[in-house]
């Protein structure tokens, strides 16, 4: 099969004699003028290597340099340009650019790039991909009834790990790697079901940190020994998406990563508010009344962070100012950045970023970002783009001077929902796709974990309710009446909830500059 190059270039009519040349080498040549043609076909088409000019009218070899990676992060990128400038070198050595070439360029300089790069992709993929066949029955072997807690952790992290390593590798490879993770969540979903409940007892010894340890394992220590703290949330948080924010921090920071199990339902309302007040939900709306509610709207439902943070502070016994702040638009991020500094004047602050739950939910609802972000590769793409550009990261440059300690983590991930289950429940049922809490409610055993006593897993029951169905591995509930149209509004949506190893399995990292080392 021919090589495909798209070379985009707006003087591209003097490059026929080149592209003439390549053809008779048997390459497949693809000419545009422009940035804007390019992205459209990157979306539309398969190509192995892009050769991209710098200097473009309208949309400039940058600008669409940073879409391609958007839209397909391990895409060959070669940028073509007048000058040796040293933005351009240290975008090669960082790894946008595989390679870049000065003007004027000669058909036999092009070929070598081709061959070289290509050949250095094939090597690498032929590398990761021995690498993992060959792991593959040591982590099948890991898969099973017995597995405990703390071998799932390094079951999900392997997994995460091929799953980044092989993203631009052969597809019968990445669908036996998916075929694996599905078996994963699979045993996952019956581990969970089988252990969760004495994980809430306090008599537990042997169980992972939940939710409610947090604060009191990660934060307070620093806290307590007179650091500078800062604690932050980033809601929807996989460990997949940390693990491409981490790479950019590597350089100003010293990264410990540890991890930690979501309380079910893997919820804001719930995951959450577990967090701050270091109470399972029950708990919070026993003793807070007042400071719990439950509805279907789940913005609203974490009005009282602040106030819940603040009784867990006094509970253990701590007694020095903090701060906190919640992040929900840009124009927050940047006031938030503008004035860091101020916070690091009080012990601890502690601030909530929505924008990956945001950003979940939105691609739900627009075509848009399902053609931009199509699979879990590309939408953790574009969580690290969002990254790159977002205020937090700006505030993490800022801060890698001061000295102060990050703990940084999530509330909860989110799963590529792909298989529907029908449920059976009244119409005062709750409409969360992963979750539902109802009146009698049912459901297929094998796709959901059915809590006949919400008490005993310390979940409220809001009105009418007596019982909670969570959803297993990747499936979302839908209803028998109007089953196709929800059917297939909801499948290949990313959701939160539920049991998989994505949504409960969530990395805290505490972060330490480097400067203070």
């Amino acid at each position: 099969m021919a090589t495909r190059i798209l070379w985009a270039d707006d003087e591209i009519d003097q490059l026929k004699p080149h592209i003439i040349f390549l053809e008779n080498k048997d390459f497949e040549v693809t000419p545009v003028t422009n940035g804007e043609d390019a992205i459209t076909l990157i979306r539309e088409q398969p190509f192995d290597i892009v050769f991209l000019d710098e200097q473009m009218p309208g949309m400039d070899g940058l600008a669409t340099l940073n879409r391609i990676k958007t839209i397909k992060a391990g895409l060959p990128v070669v940028m073509i340009t007048k000058s040796e400038e040293e933005s351009i070198m240290e975008d090669a050595i960082g790894g946008k650019i595989s390679d870049y070439l000065i003007k004027p360029v000669n058909p036999n300089q092009i070929v070598l790039t081709i061959k070289r790069i290509l050949e250095r992709r094939r090597i690498r993929n032929e590398k990761f991909a021995q690498s993992y066949l060959r792991n593959f029955n040591e982590i099948s072997g890991r898969i099973h009834e017995e597995t405990g807690w703390e071998e799932w952790i390094e079951i999900y992290k392997q997994l995460t790990q091929w799953d980044i390593d092989l993203e631009s590798g052969d597809e019968s490879l990445r669908q036996v790697l998916a075929d694996q993770y599905q078996e994963a969540n699979k045993m996952f979903g019956r581990f969970v079901a089988r252990n969760y409940k004495s994980w809430l007892s306090q008599s537990t010894p042997q169980r992972p940190a939940l939710s409610t340890d947090i604060v009191g394992e990660y934060v307070l220590p620093h806290v307590k020994n007179g650091q500078t703290t800062l604690f932050l949330v980033i809601d929807c948080m996989r460990y997949d998406q940390w693990l491409l924010f981490q790479s950019l921090l590597n350089e100003d920071y010293a990264i410990d990563t540890d991890f930690y199990y979501s309380i079910l339902p893997t919820a804001t309302p719930y995951s959450r508010n577990a967090i701050f007040s270091g109470l399972f939900p029950l708990e919070i709306e026993d003793i807070y009344p007042d400071l719990w509610s439950q509805g279907e709207d789940e913005s609203s439902l974490n009005q009282f962070e602040e106030e819940l943070f603040a009784k867990q502070l006094s509970r253990k016994g701590i007694d020095k100012k903090v701060k906190y702040e919640k992040v929900l638009r840009t124009d927050e991020g940047r006031d938030l950045a503008d004035k860091i500094h101020n916070y690091l004047q009080v012990p601890l602050s502690t601030f909530v970023y929505n924008f990956v739950d945001t950003l979940v939910h939105s691609r739900s609802d627009s075509d848009v970002l399902k053609e931009i972000a199509p699979d879990v590769p590309a939408f953790r793409s574009l969580t690290k783009t969002w990254f790159q550009h977002s205020t937090l990261y700006e505030i993490f440059k800022l801060l890698a001077d001061e000295e102060v300690v990050i703990v940084v983590t999530s509330d909860h991930g989110a799963v590529r929902a792909l298989r529907d289950t029908k449920v059976f429940g009244d119409r005062e049922t709750s409409t969360s796709l992963r979750y539902k809490y109802g009146r009698n409610l049912s459901a297929n055993d094998d796709a959901a974990m059915i809590i006949e006593d919400p008490a005993e897993y310390k979940l409220p029951t809001p009105g009418h309710s007596n019982n909670y169905i969570i959803a297993k591995e990747d499936y979302y509930f839908v209803y028998p009446t109007n089953y196709h149209r929800y059917q297939n509004r909801y499948r290949d949506t990313f959701l939160h909830g539920g049991t998989s190893m994505e949504e409960m399995i969530l990395p805290i990292a505490t972060l330490r500059p480097k400067s203070m080392l």
